[in-house]
């Protein structure tokens, strides 16, 4: 009932990071983001949904760490137009607010890539800023977590993009929000819903081979489920430095 009443008030939010022609929402009380999403993402999340929600249920039973968001449904919206009644329907997916009731000064979307991963446009709150952001910051200002902590995010990040990996995903991200009044980093993975298909295997098999010009082996910009993992957790290992657990109480 909680879910419906939240749901039953919604507005238009410009998500920053988002691809501009998707429609965002967030929930008055904010505790939801509701998101379009296209016909590929539609069927290819379809086809992995029993083994996503198989694999959180085993999780939260078990206390495994896990940090991949919540997908709380998937639902198709009419919308009748009041001149011509024209019906037109939306595709959307409503997952919970990783930064419901936090202060959340600093927000980052990282891939553990290089390529295209950097905004010079860094004004504003709630700014989305990538890894090259980061990594520029992380110069200065680098982040520590302790042991214990960094331990539970690495197997966190480990045991889902394994599940990811095995369900042929990729290009995923790990959102991450500063909260320095909390002095806590607020994450999850998002960004799960397209499984890795011919026609991105082809791509990366043609620019590996320069079959259409180019050098050989140069780096695609699409890589299978397997490496993507790979780079992934080597980056977010990289990106959090540990400190013992006694300096951070």
């Amino acid at each position: 009932m909680d879910f419906l009443r939240s749901l039953s008030r919604c507005q238009k939010w410009s998500a920053q990071g988002g691809k501009s022609n998707v429609y965002f929402a967030k929930s008055l009380d904010e505790r939801f983001i509701i998101k379009q999403v296209q016909k590929t993402e539609l069927e290819s999340f379809y086809e992995f949904a029993p083994e996503y929600f198989k694999y959180l249920t085993e999780s939260l039973s078990s206390g495994s760490p896990t940090c991949l968001a919540k997908v709380l449904g998937i639902y198709q919206v009419s919308v009748k137009h009041l001149k011509g009644g024209k019906e037109t329907k939306m595709d959307l997916v409503v997952m919970e607010n990783l930064f419901f009731r936090r202060s959340i000064s600093r927000i980052y979307d990282l891939k553990g890539s290089a390529r295209s991963r950097y905004n010079p446009d860094t004004t504003g709150r709630n700014k989305v800023l990538l890894d090259m952001n980061l990594l520029e910051t992380l110069r200065t200002e680098p982040i520590f977590l302790g042991s214990k902590t960094k331990r539970s995010l690495e197997r966190a990040i480990w045991n889902d993009t394994s599940f990811l990996a095995s369900v042929a995903v990729m290009d995923y991200s790990l959102l991450v929000g500063v909260d320095e009044e909390g002095k806590e980093l607020v994450l999850g993975i998002i960004d799960f819903m397209r499984q890795y298909t011919w026609d991105k295997h082809l791509e990366t098999w043609v620019k590996a081979s320069g079959i259409l010009g180019g050098p050989k082996n140069a780096s695609p910009t699409i890589i299978s489920p397997k490496q993507y993992k790979k780079r992934f957790r080597k980056a977010m290992t990289t990106y959090f430095l540990t400190v013992p657990d006694q300096w951070t109480s």
